[in-house]
C-alpha cells in the first residue's frame, strides 16, 4: 500500500517537475523564432531556424568573421509561459561538435541584458543537457556585466541560441525540445 501511494505521488508530482517550453511537433512552432545575426553591425553571417519532419527545429547557417562579424542567433518570446519556481532548463539537442550559448532575456526588448550559459553540442549524437539558472551570467553585447543581479526564473520572457566566439564556418544544431525543470 505504501509503495502504491508513493508511486501515485510520484506520478502526480511529475507534471510539477518539468514544463515543456518548446517541443517543435508542429511546423508553426519555429515561426515564432526570430533570427538576429551580426548583419545588425555589418557582419556577413547567415542563419535560419527550420522545422524538420518528425518534430525537430534546426538552427543552422554560416558564421563569418568578415566585416567585424562573428555571430548568429535565434530567439523566441515566451507568450503566456511562466517559469516561476523552476531552477533549470533542459535541452535535447544533436549538434556538430561546437559550443553554443543558450540565452535568456527578462524583457521583450530587441537589445539589452541577456543571461547566457555555454554548452557543448556533441557531433552526431542526441544529448539532454541541463543548464541551471544559477550558472547563467548577465552579458551585454558579449561582455559580462558585474552590477546585474542573478537570473530569476519568474522574470524569463525570451529564450534563444547563439553561436559566436570565433567559431567560423558552417554550423547545425538540432533541437528536439526545451523544458524548464525544478
Amino acid at each position: 500500500m505504501l509503495l502504491q501511494l508513493l508511486l501515485i505521488f510520484t506520478i502526480m508530482t511529475a507534471d510539477l517537475q518539468e514544463k515543456v517550453i518548446f517541443d517543435f511537433n508542429e511546423k508553426a512552432s519555429v515561426q515564432q523564432w526570430n533570427i538576429i545575426n551580426d548583419g545588425v553591425m555589418g557582419g556577413l553571417s547567415a542563419s535560419s531556424m527550420q522545422w524538420r519532419e518528425g518534430g525537430l527545429a534546426v538552427f543552422s547557417g554560416n558564421v563569418s568573421l568578415e566585416n567585424n562579424g562573428g555571430f548568429a542567433s535565434t530567439r523566441a518570446i515566451l507568450e503566456g509561459v511562466s517559469l516561476a519556481g523552476f531552477s533549470s532548463v533542459t535541452l535535447r539537442i544533436k549538434g556538430d561538435g561546437k559550443t553554443y550559448k543558450f540565452r535568456i532575456r527578462t524583457d521583450r526588448n530587441f537589445e539589452g541584458v541577456t543571461y547566457s550559459c555555454d554548452f557543448f553540442a556533441p557531433a552526431g549524437e542526441w544529448k539532454e543537457i541541463r543548464l541551471p539558472f544559477s550558472e547563467f551570467v548577465p552579458v551585454f553585447r558579449g561582455r559580462r556585466l558585474a552590477n546585474v543581479g542573478p537570473l530569476r526564473s519568474e522574470e524569463i520572457r525570451q529564450t534563444g541560441f547563439l553561436i559566436s566566439d570565433k567559431q567560423s564556418g558552417s554550423f547545425s544544431l538540432e533541437v528536439d525540445w526545451i523544458k524548464a525543470v525544478e
